[in-house]
Protein backbone atom coordinates (compact mmCIF):
# COMPACT_ATOMS: atom_id res chain seq x y z
CA UNK A 1 0.00 0.00 0.00
CA UNK A 2 1.19 3.66 -0.76
CA UNK A 3 0.89 6.55 1.23
CA UNK A 4 1.69 9.46 -0.23
CA UNK A 5 3.06 12.44 0.50
CA UNK A 6 2.99 15.98 -0.97
CA UNK A 7 4.70 15.76 -4.27
CA UNK A 8 6.40 18.46 -6.58
CA UNK A 9 4.04 17.99 -9.09
CA UNK A 10 1.66 19.45 -7.12
CA UNK A 11 3.24 22.02 -5.33
CA UNK A 12 1.62 25.89 -7.21
CA UNK A 13 5.46 26.68 -8.25
CA UNK A 14 6.37 23.60 -10.16
CA UNK A 15 2.42 23.38 -11.96
CA UNK A 16 2.91 22.96 -15.66
CA UNK A 17 0.83 25.83 -17.57
CA UNK A 18 -0.03 23.73 -20.56
CA UNK A 19 -2.42 21.05 -21.71
CA UNK A 20 -1.07 17.93 -22.88
CA UNK A 21 -3.64 17.88 -25.86
CA UNK A 22 -1.02 20.12 -27.81
CA UNK A 23 1.64 17.75 -27.00
CA UNK A 24 2.71 14.62 -29.19
CA UNK A 25 3.16 12.10 -26.24
CA UNK A 26 1.38 13.19 -23.16
CA UNK A 27 1.96 10.94 -20.19
CA UNK A 28 -1.37 10.32 -19.61
CA UNK A 29 -4.25 9.70 -21.41
CA UNK A 30 -8.10 10.20 -19.63
CA UNK A 31 -11.37 8.89 -20.87
CA UNK A 32 -14.87 9.93 -20.27
CA UNK A 33 -17.43 7.85 -21.67
CA UNK A 34 -20.74 9.36 -21.38
CA UNK A 35 -24.36 8.91 -22.42
CA UNK A 36 -26.98 12.05 -21.36
CA UNK A 37 -25.01 13.37 -18.46
CA UNK A 38 -25.21 16.75 -19.89
CA UNK A 39 -24.84 18.73 -16.68
CA UNK A 40 -22.75 15.47 -14.78
CA UNK A 41 -20.08 15.72 -17.98
CA UNK A 42 -18.92 19.41 -17.36
CA UNK A 43 -18.31 18.78 -13.55
CA UNK A 44 -15.85 15.92 -14.33
CA UNK A 45 -14.56 17.62 -17.36
CA UNK A 46 -13.76 20.36 -14.91
CA UNK A 47 -12.50 18.13 -12.24
CA UNK A 48 -10.02 16.95 -14.84
CA UNK A 49 -8.93 20.29 -16.19
CA UNK A 50 -8.70 21.15 -12.33
CA UNK A 51 -5.83 18.61 -12.24
CA UNK A 52 -2.22 19.86 -10.17
CA UNK A 53 -0.32 17.67 -12.95
CA UNK A 54 -1.42 18.37 -16.78
CA UNK A 55 0.76 16.41 -18.94
CA UNK A 56 -2.21 14.58 -19.77
CA UNK A 57 -4.80 14.32 -22.94
CA UNK A 58 -8.72 14.76 -21.86
CA UNK A 59 -11.13 12.57 -24.31
CA UNK A 60 -14.76 12.69 -23.52
CA UNK A 61 -16.52 9.76 -25.58
CA UNK A 62 -19.74 10.70 -26.24
CA UNK A 63 -22.12 7.42 -26.31
CA UNK A 64 -24.70 8.47 -28.71
CA UNK A 65 -26.13 11.55 -25.92
CA UNK A 66 -29.36 13.00 -27.03
CA UNK A 67 -29.57 16.05 -24.42
CA UNK A 68 -27.20 18.64 -24.74
CA UNK A 69 -24.14 17.37 -23.74
CA UNK A 70 -22.65 18.27 -27.62
CA UNK A 71 -23.48 21.65 -26.98
CA UNK A 72 -21.84 21.81 -23.29
CA UNK A 73 -18.95 19.85 -24.58
CA UNK A 74 -18.39 22.01 -27.44
CA UNK A 75 -17.48 25.02 -24.69
CA UNK A 76 -14.19 23.70 -23.74
CA UNK A 77 -12.91 24.20 -27.23
CA UNK A 78 -9.20 22.71 -27.99
CA UNK A 79 -9.01 21.40 -24.18
CA UNK A 80 -10.53 18.24 -24.69
CA UNK A 81 -11.20 15.74 -27.45
CA UNK A 82 -14.68 14.94 -27.95
CA UNK A 83 -15.39 11.40 -29.61
CA UNK A 84 -19.02 10.59 -31.05
CA UNK A 85 -20.13 7.29 -31.35
CA UNK A 86 -23.45 5.36 -31.67
CA UNK A 87 -25.00 4.17 -28.49
CA UNK A 88 -23.02 1.17 -28.13
CA UNK A 89 -22.63 1.25 -23.89
CA UNK A 90 -19.36 1.77 -21.54
CA UNK A 91 -17.56 -0.85 -22.59
CA UNK A 92 -17.41 0.07 -26.35
CA UNK A 93 -16.68 3.77 -25.45
CA UNK A 94 -14.11 2.96 -22.75
CA UNK A 95 -12.60 0.92 -25.78
CA UNK A 96 -12.85 3.44 -28.26
CA UNK A 97 -10.65 6.03 -26.31
CA UNK A 98 -8.14 3.51 -25.59
CA UNK A 99 -7.72 2.72 -29.16
CA UNK A 100 -7.03 6.78 -29.55
CA UNK A 101 -4.90 7.22 -26.65
CA UNK A 102 -1.49 8.38 -27.03
CA UNK A 103 -0.89 8.09 -23.83
CA UNK A 104 1.68 6.20 -21.50
CA UNK A 105 -0.65 5.86 -19.16
CA UNK A 106 -4.35 5.35 -19.51
CA UNK A 107 -6.87 6.58 -16.58
CA UNK A 108 -10.78 6.63 -16.23
CA UNK A 109 -13.36 9.18 -14.80
CA UNK A 110 -17.14 7.93 -15.06
CA UNK A 111 -18.88 11.24 -15.95
CA UNK A 112 -20.95 11.19 -12.70
CA UNK A 113 -17.64 11.23 -10.50
CA UNK A 114 -15.37 13.36 -9.71
CA UNK A 115 -11.74 13.50 -8.88
CA UNK A 116 -9.42 15.49 -6.14
CA UNK A 117 -7.16 18.46 -7.66
CA UNK A 118 -4.01 16.11 -6.79
CA UNK A 119 -5.37 12.34 -8.31
CA UNK A 120 -2.89 12.05 -11.23
CA UNK A 121 0.22 14.00 -9.47
CA UNK A 122 0.02 11.55 -6.71
CA UNK A 123 -0.36 8.76 -9.30
CA UNK A 124 1.93 9.98 -11.67
CA UNK A 125 4.48 10.20 -8.44
CA UNK A 126 4.29 6.42 -7.32
CA UNK A 127 4.80 5.46 -10.74
CA UNK A 128 7.66 7.80 -11.37
CA UNK A 129 9.44 6.07 -8.20
CA UNK A 130 8.43 2.88 -9.00
CA UNK A 131 8.43 1.21 -12.45
CA UNK A 132 7.27 -2.51 -11.57
CA UNK A 133 3.89 -0.69 -10.46
CA UNK A 134 1.72 -1.22 -14.08
CA UNK A 135 -1.56 -0.41 -12.15
CA UNK A 136 -2.59 1.74 -9.25
CA UNK A 137 -5.97 2.54 -7.63
CA UNK A 138 -6.86 5.11 -5.09
CA UNK A 139 -9.55 5.39 -1.81
CA UNK A 140 -12.81 7.47 -2.52
CA UNK A 141 -15.30 9.37 -0.80
CA UNK A 142 -18.79 7.65 -1.51
CA UNK A 143 -21.65 10.45 -2.34
CA UNK A 144 -24.98 9.31 -2.03
CA UNK A 145 -28.33 10.71 -3.32
CA UNK A 146 -25.95 14.08 -2.15
CA UNK A 147 -24.78 12.82 0.87
CA UNK A 148 -21.42 10.87 2.24
CA UNK A 149 -21.77 7.87 3.28
CA UNK A 150 -19.10 4.93 4.78
CA UNK A 151 -18.40 2.05 2.76
CA UNK A 152 -19.00 -0.97 4.27
CA UNK A 153 -16.40 -3.49 5.88
CA UNK A 154 -17.12 -5.69 2.53
CA UNK A 155 -15.90 -2.90 0.17
CA UNK A 156 -12.42 -2.42 2.07
CA UNK A 157 -9.55 -2.32 -0.32
CA UNK A 158 -6.45 -4.20 -1.01
CA UNK A 159 -2.98 -3.55 -2.63
CA UNK A 160 -0.49 -6.06 -4.49
CA UNK A 161 -1.71 -10.02 -5.34
CA UNK A 162 -4.90 -8.95 -4.86
CA UNK A 163 -7.40 -11.47 -7.01
CA UNK A 164 -8.78 -13.48 -4.53
CA UNK A 165 -10.22 -10.00 -2.89
CA UNK A 166 -11.33 -8.97 -6.07
CA UNK A 167 -13.48 -12.81 -6.30
CA UNK A 168 -16.81 -11.33 -4.58
CA UNK A 169 -17.55 -7.63 -5.93
CA UNK A 170 -15.96 -4.92 -7.72
CA UNK A 171 -13.79 -3.47 -5.39
CA UNK A 172 -11.79 -1.29 -7.94
CA UNK A 173 -13.63 1.82 -9.54
CA UNK A 174 -12.82 2.50 -12.97
CA UNK A 175 -12.90 6.41 -11.75
CA UNK A 176 -9.43 5.65 -9.60
CA UNK A 177 -7.21 3.59 -11.81
CA UNK A 178 -3.44 5.18 -13.78
CA UNK A 179 -3.26 1.82 -15.68
CA UNK A 180 -0.10 1.21 -18.26
CA UNK A 181 -1.39 0.94 -21.84
CA UNK A 182 1.06 -2.22 -22.11
CA UNK A 183 -1.56 -4.14 -19.86
CA UNK A 184 -3.96 -3.90 -22.37
CA UNK A 185 -1.74 -4.89 -24.80
CA UNK A 186 -1.01 -7.99 -22.53
CA UNK A 187 -4.82 -8.45 -21.26
CA UNK A 188 -7.05 -6.59 -24.09
CA UNK A 189 -9.84 -4.20 -23.53
CA UNK A 190 -12.96 -4.15 -21.92
CA UNK A 191 -15.64 -7.01 -22.95
CA UNK A 192 -18.50 -5.30 -24.89
CA UNK A 193 -20.31 -8.06 -24.88
CA UNK A 194 -20.91 -7.55 -21.40
CA UNK A 195 -23.84 -5.10 -20.30
CA UNK A 196 -22.39 -4.57 -16.70
CA UNK A 197 -19.73 -5.79 -14.47
CA UNK A 198 -17.45 -5.37 -17.42
CA UNK A 199 -14.90 -3.19 -15.07
CA UNK A 200 -14.87 -6.39 -12.47
CA UNK A 201 -14.38 -8.70 -15.41
CA UNK A 202 -11.27 -6.70 -16.63
CA UNK A 203 -10.05 -6.27 -13.11
CA UNK A 204 -9.92 -9.98 -12.83
CA UNK A 205 -7.74 -10.60 -16.33
CA UNK A 206 -5.81 -7.95 -14.41
CA UNK A 207 -5.32 -8.98 -10.88
CA UNK A 208 -3.99 -12.72 -12.74
CA UNK A 209 -0.57 -11.11 -14.11
CA UNK A 210 0.01 -8.13 -12.31
CA UNK A 211 0.17 -6.28 -8.80
CA UNK A 212 -2.55 -3.87 -8.39
CA UNK A 213 -1.37 -1.10 -5.71
CA UNK A 214 -3.69 1.28 -3.60
CA UNK A 215 -2.94 4.39 -2.68
CA UNK A 216 -4.05 4.79 1.12
CA UNK A 217 -5.90 8.53 0.34
CA UNK A 218 -9.42 9.54 -0.98
CA UNK A 219 -8.91 11.27 -4.41
CA UNK A 220 -11.75 10.69 -6.06
CA UNK A 221 -15.80 11.56 -5.28
CA UNK A 222 -17.59 8.75 -6.34
CA UNK A 223 -21.20 10.22 -6.70
CA UNK A 224 -24.34 7.49 -6.86
CA UNK A 225 -28.25 6.60 -6.39
CA UNK A 226 -29.45 8.26 -9.31
CA UNK A 227 -31.76 6.43 -11.50
CA UNK A 228 -29.63 6.24 -14.70
CA UNK A 229 -27.02 3.85 -12.96
CA UNK A 230 -26.64 0.87 -14.58
CA UNK A 231 -26.61 -1.05 -11.02
CA UNK A 232 -30.24 0.61 -11.28
CA UNK A 233 -31.78 -0.74 -14.29
CA UNK A 234 -30.39 -4.50 -13.83
CA UNK A 235 -31.53 -7.30 -11.41
CA UNK A 236 -29.37 -10.09 -10.95
CA UNK A 237 -25.83 -8.37 -12.14
CA UNK A 238 -24.06 -11.43 -10.74
CA UNK A 239 -25.17 -13.47 -14.21
CA UNK A 240 -21.91 -11.06 -15.43
CA UNK A 241 -19.75 -11.78 -13.40
CA UNK A 242 -20.57 -15.68 -13.35
CA UNK A 243 -19.37 -15.59 -16.98
CA UNK A 244 -16.29 -13.25 -15.79
CA UNK A 245 -15.32 -16.16 -12.83
CA UNK A 246 -15.49 -19.12 -16.15
CA UNK A 247 -13.60 -17.08 -18.17
CA UNK A 248 -10.58 -17.22 -15.26
CA UNK A 249 -10.88 -20.54 -14.46
CA UNK A 250 -10.09 -21.35 -17.81
CA UNK A 251 -7.15 -20.79 -17.23
CA UNK A 252 -4.82 -23.18 -15.81
CA UNK A 253 -2.16 -21.52 -14.28
CA UNK A 254 -4.29 -20.71 -11.46
CA UNK A 255 -2.67 -20.96 -7.85
CA UNK A 256 -4.66 -23.80 -6.07
CA UNK A 257 -6.15 -21.14 -2.96
CA UNK A 258 -7.09 -18.72 -5.84
CA UNK A 259 -9.32 -21.53 -7.83
CA UNK A 260 -10.74 -22.85 -4.53
CA UNK A 261 -11.67 -18.88 -3.91
CA UNK A 262 -12.76 -18.32 -7.42
CA UNK A 263 -15.20 -22.02 -7.20
CA UNK A 264 -16.57 -21.48 -3.91
CA UNK A 265 -17.53 -17.32 -5.40
CA UNK A 266 -19.13 -18.86 -8.66
CA UNK A 267 -20.96 -21.15 -6.68
CA UNK A 268 -22.15 -18.80 -4.19
CA UNK A 269 -23.31 -16.61 -7.22
CA UNK A 270 -25.17 -19.44 -9.19
CA UNK A 271 -26.94 -20.03 -6.00
CA UNK A 272 -28.11 -16.75 -5.72
CA UNK A 273 -29.26 -16.63 -9.14
CA UNK A 274 -30.82 -19.74 -8.99
CA UNK A 275 -33.14 -18.90 -6.60
CA UNK A 276 -33.75 -15.35 -7.51
CA UNK A 277 -35.09 -16.41 -11.46
CA UNK A 278 -36.79 -19.07 -10.12
CA UNK A 279 -38.26 -16.80 -7.48
CA UNK A 280 -39.20 -14.76 -10.78
CA UNK A 281 -40.62 -17.45 -13.06
CA UNK A 282 -37.76 -18.18 -15.36
CA UNK A 283 -36.77 -21.29 -14.88
CA UNK A 284 -34.67 -21.68 -17.58
CA UNK A 285 -32.25 -19.51 -16.25
CA UNK A 286 -32.72 -21.06 -13.00
CA UNK A 287 -31.61 -24.26 -13.82
CA UNK A 288 -29.22 -23.04 -16.41
CA UNK A 289 -27.02 -21.53 -13.10
CA UNK A 290 -27.83 -24.60 -11.41
CA UNK A 291 -26.01 -26.62 -13.38
CA UNK A 292 -23.31 -24.01 -13.37
CA UNK A 293 -22.63 -24.35 -9.42
CA UNK A 294 -23.31 -28.25 -9.78
CA UNK A 295 -20.40 -28.58 -12.48
CA UNK A 296 -18.01 -26.70 -10.29
CA UNK A 297 -19.38 -27.74 -6.62
CA UNK A 298 -16.19 -30.01 -6.14
CA UNK A 299 -13.22 -27.76 -6.80
CA UNK A 300 -10.66 -31.11 -7.18
CA UNK A 301 -13.07 -32.19 -9.77
CA UNK A 302 -13.02 -29.22 -12.00
CA UNK A 303 -11.53 -29.07 -15.34
CA UNK A 304 -11.07 -26.23 -17.80
CA UNK A 305 -13.75 -24.93 -20.31
CA UNK A 306 -13.19 -23.20 -23.50
CA UNK A 307 -13.20 -19.61 -22.95
CA UNK A 308 -16.68 -17.91 -23.83
CA UNK A 309 -18.49 -20.49 -22.68
CA UNK A 310 -21.25 -19.64 -20.06
CA UNK A 311 -24.23 -17.37 -19.54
Amino acid sequence: MFRPQRTAAARPENRRRRFAIAARHPAVSIIIPTYNRAHRVTQAVDSVLAQTYTDFELMVVDDGSTDDTTDRLAAYGDRIRVVRQDNLGASAARNAGIRRAKGRYIAFLDSDDLWKPDKLAVQIDLVSRDRSVKICYTEEIWIRRGRRVNPRKKHAKHSGWILKELLPLCLVSPSSVLIAREVFDRVGLFDESLPACEDYDLWLRIGRLYPIILIDQPLIVKRGGHDDQLSAAYWGLDRYRVKALLRLLAHEDLAPDVRRAAVDCLEKKCSVLTNGFRKRGRERLARQFEAIAALHRVAGSWRPSPPGTGP
